[in-house]
């Protein structure tokens, strides 16, 4: 059973997070997605990333787009929830670089193509 039907079945009476409804939902989405814009260029002087600002901004368009399918006010609220609180220990420096950087790892560059590589992780050769 979804979290809408099980609001549905209560009668509404499940008790709302953030939001009241699907507009103010979307209201402080934007809100945090305007807030990573205004600190991508903090964030890539102060942990000195090998990135563009053009890339780190594309990769969190990514990661909210990724999130666009949820339609549920309380599953976007803790989304947004949790958003404010990785902007904030990556503003304050919680985070390491390698941290940040994981968000841009691409497992196929890390594989290595030999044969003893291949043998040991159990891949046959092909």
């Amino acid at each position: 059973m979804s979290t809408g039907h099980i609001a549905k079945s209560l009668g509404g009476k499940v008790k709302p997070i953030l939001s009241l409804d699907k507009n103010d939902a979307r209201r402080r989405v934007l809100n945090l997605y305007r807030a990573w814009y205004r600190q991508i260029p903090y964030i890539c002087y102060s942990y000195e990333l090998p990135i563009s600002e053009k890339t780190l901004r594309n990769k969190v368009r990514e990661l909210f787009f990724a999130n666009k399918h949820h339609t549920d006010v309380r599953v976007v609220d803790m989304l947004v929830l949790r958003g404010h609180m990785e902007l904030n220990d990556t503003i304050n420096k919680f985070k390491s670089k390698m941290h940040v950087m994981a968000y841009f790892k691409d497992p196929t560059f890390y594989q290595k193509k030999d044969f003893l590589s291949k043998f040991l992780t159990g891949h046959s050769n092909e």
